[in-house]
């Protein structure tokens, strides 16, 4: 059976099947895709035990591929946080463990020593409390950005549509080409992506960008269900290609609108917090407040009955891929991507709360260890917690893949 024709229902198993093969390619994968298993930590001995700072909107799912380039309306790219589907009101200290998590778990993975993840964390600290210093549009946060953090901003900044459409699509003639990445879509599907965007708030977000005409006539050229990531599974996900007018794809004619379901954050929020019931509110006033970039591109609406939110794909957009690292990089890379943490946390507190909050990230320091002892103690646990995890799925994923060749 050819991927691109593939049914609804048969999607689910093959969902899975790739989630499971993605994740048992490394301990950092593994990591990426299972948020879940770090927030059940938060309900351990020690995870009880870890601080409660000032409640503000956090990224929820802070590992190092939900950073990078990100471009806004007028074109500007900035490092930002790219993924909010685990947004909510909550304690940024999650964030920060989750971060040095993936941090330790990219180091481990690039074979480099132990020590590497304490002056790691240690960077990881003095960059994040250097950014809740400064206001952000003062903190000049690329001054000390690593090599690898520069070479994607750089190649970020090139980019244009045909990049996007050969990297995306394949081609950048207007089509997309269903198979193992786009599958074919049913006739209710097709329906019902034809009609939100013929609604005039999706008409208002696509004629945003790339100085559109407001009147500019849009038209669906072609539609795909999207197999992407490990957030897939069990949601809905589509590629759209849409004609903006008559302008050619290098003047913004045409383009690729990715269109994902917002489901419950596994990340807890904090006590009396006001947040959307609605999940793809949730997510978009999250990208607001983490990643205005981001967030002024996108919009809750509702698909099939379900939560969606929809952004078009910026070519500039791009994942940090920090697979192999030097010590340089790794300890650079840390206090370079907390900056960009502290940065969005940081903008959504006063001047008092950010200061009350740096000076407790201050303390509780050994003499041993110039960051905080609960932040060590926490990501060593869950490294320790999560390469177990990670050697039980590889071993079942192995089973598995056996009992089905034998059949």
């Amino acid at each position: 059976m050819k991927s691109k024709h593939v049914k609804q229902s048969q999607r689910a198993a093959i969902l899975n099947e790739r989630r499971n093969l993605k994740m048992a390619r490394s301990a950092h994968a593994y990591v990426r895709g299972n948020t879940l298993k770090f927030y059940d930590w938060l309900e351990s001995a020690t995870g009880k035990l870890i601080p409660n700072g000032p409640p503000v909107g956090i990224c929820g799912g802070c590992h190092i591929g939900n950073l990078g380039p990100v471009a806004n309306v007028k074109g500007r790219v900035e490092i930002a946080i790219r993924d909010l589907d685990q947004t909510v009101i909550g304690n940024p200290v999650h964030d920060l463990i989750r971060l040095g998590l993936s941090l330790a778990t990219a180091a481990r993975g690039s074979d480099l020593p132990g020590v590497t993840t304490a002056v790691a964390l240690e960077q990881m600290i003095e960059g994040y409390r250097e950014a809740l210093a400064h206001r952000g549009s003062h903190y000049k946060d690329f001054e000390h950005m690593p090599k690898p953090v520069r070479r994607i901003l750089k190649q970020a900044v090139k980019r244009e549509w045909r990049h996007l459409a050969e990297e995306r699509i394949e081609d950048v003639e207007p089509s997309i080409p269903l198979g193992k990445c786009f599958w074919a879509l049913s006739g209710e599907e097709k329906n019902e992506i034809a009609r939100l965007f013929e609604t005039k708030e999706a008409r208002k977000l696509i004629t945003c960008l790339h100085g559109r005409s407001d009147s500019a006539k849009i038209r669906v050229v072609d539609a795909a269900y999207w197999m992407k990531g490990c957030s897939s599974l069990g949601r809905l996900r589509y590629a759209v290609l849409l004609r903006v007018g008559k302008g050619r794809y290098r003047d913004g004619g045409l383009c690729l609108v990715d269109i994902k379901e917002a489901t419950k954050a596994a990340a807890p929020r904090a006590a009396h917090s006001s947040m959307p019931r609605n999940n793809a509110k949730r997510v978009v006033e999250g990208a607001s407040k983490l990643s205005p970039f981001l967030g002024e591109r996108m919009l809750a609406t509702s698909l099939l009955n379900r939560d969606v939110f929809i952004r078009e794909l910026m070519p500039q957009d791009l994942k940090l891929e920090l697979d192999q690292l030097t010590f340089n990089e790794a300890t650079t890379a840390a206090r370079y991507l907390a900056t960009v943490l502290g940065k969005a946390h940081g903008r959504q507190m006063d001047l008092e709360t950010r200061r009350k909050w740096r000076t407790e990230l201050g303390r509780h320091r050994s003499k041993g260890l110039d960051a905080p002892s609960w932040l060590w103690t926490s990501v060593v646990e869950l490294v320790s917690t999560h390469e177990a995890a990670y050697l039980e799925h590889c071993r079942n994923y192995a089973l598995q893949k056996a009992a089905t060749n034998a059949r």
